[in-house]
């Protein structure tokens, strides 16, 4: 997106930062270090995030080897589970733990490398994996290779079944459910609906970046969106956010009152300083010519010296009897 809107010479111009995880990008927003980031609503310090669109939305799947008798978080008792990516899910694991009481249920999460999700299962040190991924295929090709190829046995795929409960709390969650069929089709896995959690990934802004700025980077991003999305399928998950005020992250003013519609032409903005200026400075204008009046101010009026010459003239001109004096006379005057 960044080289089509300098390849169209756009006034908003993108620098990238490349980071190893949202979990960095985060940080180095807090910190100040970037104007704008692409973080998930969970992970970080986002006190001064605003929303400018939504990027993607990551599903939370607690997922059992084949042939595993965890079929439900309740089953989950004394079991260790193995959390992929480590401390960017740390709060999924938290929100689990308060809702389920999970710490008290001798439940033990393990942070895991996703390059050791594998092993570690066929090992069996863990019993299960909680991650966070996207419904794309390259994502789900990455779940379906944790266990073993068998057509004849699939993974299982744990329910969190208070994920309403969860989502009514106003926090970054929203409970989803993930169809039917999403890692294989025949037999289709999960063979129903499996309710879980979602969370948002998102472009989000400074909250001091102006209105005016940050409006115009959202109409371009959504225009770039439509013109390069069949070349970059991944940008098909851009999206406007949730403008509403409590949200869990509030959308950026600019962002949207482009969204709503609400964006201000230039008159909108400025026209009644423009119509209101003169009308001002007119008023001004008259107050301080009352004021100079009422103050008596008056030009210097002549010396009496030059109007005593001035009165002695008449009597000079009626004895001149020639031109050259009369000429004289004059350039005395």
């Amino acid at each position: 997106m960044a080289d089509r809107l300098e390849a169209t010479r756009s006034s908003v111009r993108l620098k990238i930062v490349p980071t190893d995880s949202v979990l960095d990008a985060a940080n180095a927003f807090a910190a100040g270090k970037t104007d704008l980031a692409i973080v998930r609503a969970d992970v970080g310090d986002l006190s001064h995030a605003r929303t400018v669109a939504v990027t993607a939305r990551g599903v939370v799947m607690i997922v059992a080897p084949p042939g595993s008798a965890i079929t439900s978080i309740a089953k989950l008792r004394g079991h260790t589970i193995g959390v992929v990516g480590g401390e960017i899910n740390h709060g999924v694991v938290d929100v689990l733990k308060k809702e389920y009481d999970l710490a008290h249920a001798n439940v033990i999460f393990r942070d895991v490398a996703p390059a050791d999700a594998r092993r570690m299962v066929q090992s069996k040190e863990v019993s299960a994996l909680l991650l966070v991924a996207q419904l794309t295929g390259k994502h789900l090709a990455f779940v379906r290779g944790l266990f073993a190829d068998n057509q004849n046995a699939s993974p299982v795929l744990i329910p969190i079944d208070s994920a309403g409960a969860i989502a009514d709390a106003k926090g970054p969650y929203e409970s989803y459910d993930i169809p039917k069929g999403t890692l294989r089709g025949a037999p289709s896995v999960p063979a129903d609906d499996v309710t879980t959690l979602r969370v948002g990934y998102y472009l989000v802004a400074n909250r001091h970046l102006g209105s005016g700025l940050v409006a115009g980077l959202a109409k371009k991003v959504m225009n770039v969106r439509r013109d390069i999305v069949s070349e970059q399928p991944l940008l098909s998950g851009i999206a406007s956010p949730d403008t509403d005020p409590d949200a869990f992250i509030t959308a950026h003013p600019g962002a949207a009152a482009y969204y709503n519609g609400t964006l201000e032409s230039f008159m909108d903005r400025y026209g009644n300083a423009i119509y209101l200026t003169p009308m001002v400075l007119g008023g001004l204008a008259s107050v301080c010519a009352a004021a100079w009046r009422f103050l008596g101010v008056r030009p210097v009026e002549l010396l009496p010296m030059e109007l005593s010459t001035l009165c002695a003239l008449p009597r000079q001109i009626r004895k001149i009897d020639d031109e050259a004096g009369l000429a004289a006379i004059e350039d005395d005057v």
